[in-house]
């Protein structure tokens, strides 16, 4: 089920963000390194704040 969720949310950001399923995999892979407008968008789609994305997360 949560790879369900993993799939919709990313064709939920290709349609309404115009961003490919291929770059959104591109991005998660480290492959490609987005513009922040692409990433403000993405941030926006997954309502969360932009930075979010790109700070490293706190280790435990």
């Amino acid at each position: 089920m949560k790879y369900l969720t993993y799939i919709k949310r990313n064709l939920v950001l290709a349609y309404e963000k115009d961003i490919s399923t291929d770059y959104l995999s591109e991005i998660e892979c480290g492959k490609k390194i987005p513009r922040w407008d692409k990433l403000d968008a993405i941030a926006n789609a997954l309502e969360i704040e932009t930075y979010k994305l790109v700070m490293k997360p706190k280790s435990s």
